[in-house]
């Protein structure tokens, strides 16, 4: 016999958001998606999705609710309306622990159940089924989503209470930023004192202090071309600042040098990849 799949509101159809959603249409699972401009929720139409005019009009009839939306005020801009008694709520965008437990608060109220679950991840493991997922909240809301999580990635983990899976997301963003940051700067000292970049990266490559993402964005840095990106830059400013307001114990002088280097990145590149740091590093931008 057969099992009926539950139906699902998909909020936030961008970069990733489109992926994701459509890795639960591969499956079957019916899904009506809402984007703010619609123009990318309607992309996914051709792959069976139903095109909601509204968050509300996605979520009524639907068991789930997915969101992945750029902040915690999108988020909140976005569930105003809706209708969330009786429905789980599965909250993917990367925001803070404070904001989660606040807006769990409010579906809570509303009569509904609150799951965080922020990806680790860019397009390419959206589109691949391969992101590394994060959840916080009940267990029996994780059990009851973890089938739909296992389309978006092989291994969803229950971390533990609400606001500890958006806090390990944001402590492996700050890594991001911070690698690409010194790469960057090793990079440009190289490249100043005319040192092979070959070189460089084959002794690096065989030390402890290689990380798979120097060679992802290596590329990028020595072209100086950061379009199409699967993070832009004002993403990952947005992810620093939300690590530096949360850590309240922590010595954060680190990160307003980060900050600094990335806005000037952002003023010379705009929406493209968050690799343009480089060109900041030395001074391009």
């Amino acid at each position: 016999m057969a099992t009926t799949k539950p139906a699902i509101a998909w909020l936030g159809a961008g970069l990733m958001g489109n992926p994701m959603a459509g890795r639960l249409l591969d499956e079957g699972y019916p899904v009506r998606v809402w984007n703010r401009t619609r123009a990318k929720a309607e992309a996914l139409s051709s792959q069976g999705a139903t095109v909601a005019d509204s968050p509300a009009d996605a979520v009524t009839g639907s068991d789930i609710v997915f969101t992945m939306l750029s902040d915690a005020q999108a988020v909140e801009t976005a569930l105003a309306d809706v209708a969330l008694s009786g429905k789980t709520l599965v909250q993917m965008s990367t925001i803070g622990p404070g904001e989660n437990r606040r807006l769990a608060g409010q579906v809570n109220d509303a009569g509904g159940v609150y799951l965080e679950a922020p990806v680790l991840g860019s397009i390419p493991e959206a589109r691949s089924g391969k992101l590394i997922i994060m959840a916080g909240g009940p267990e029996a809301a994780f059990a009851e989503v973890r089938p739909m999580l296992t389309c978006l990635g092989p291994e969803p983990r229950l971390i533990g209470s609400l606001g500890q899976a958006s806090a390990l997301k944001l402590a492996l963003n700050q890594l991001i930023a911070s690698l690409t940051v010194a790469f960057s700067t090793s990079l440009g000292f190289v490249e100043e004192n005319g040192v092979d970049v070959d070189s460089f990266m084959e002794i690096l490559r065989q030390s402890a202090l290689y990380a798979p993402t120097f060679d992802k964005k290596l590329a990028k840095m020595q072209e100086h071309d950061y379009r199409n990106p699967n993070f832009p830059t004002e993403h990952l400013i947005k992810d620093i600042d939300l690590f530096k307001r949360e850590a309240r114990g922590l010595d954060t002088t680190m990160l307003d040098v980060l900050l600094q280097l990335y806005r000037r990145a952002q003023a010379g590149h705009g929406r493209e990849d968050y690799s343009c740091v480089y060109d900041a590093v030395t001074g391009r931008c």
